[in-house]
């Protein structure tokens, strides 16, 4: 795989949320730390994405915003 993004994390997918068109994928990458991601529901079959593979989570922003209570 050659992508054009440094920032990709390795996990494994503890859920699949699915919805009508769209699902959210939840990807553990470790150190009690999960990804959320929303995906068509097409995407996420086309990638053959199930609880328990590895998948990467992938991100590209130009911005980042933080936050506190």
């Amino acid at each position: 795989m050659k992508i054009s993004t440094g920032n990709m994390l390795k996990g494994k997918v503890v859920e699949i949320k699915e919805g009508t068109a769209m699902g959210v994928v939840v990807i553990d990458i470790g150190g009690g730390n999960v990804i959320s991601s929303v995906n068509t529901m097409d995407s996420i079959k086309k990638l053959g994405l199930k609880v328990g593979a590895d998948a990467y989570a992938v991100f590209k922003a130009t911005s980042v915003l933080v936050a506190v209570d």
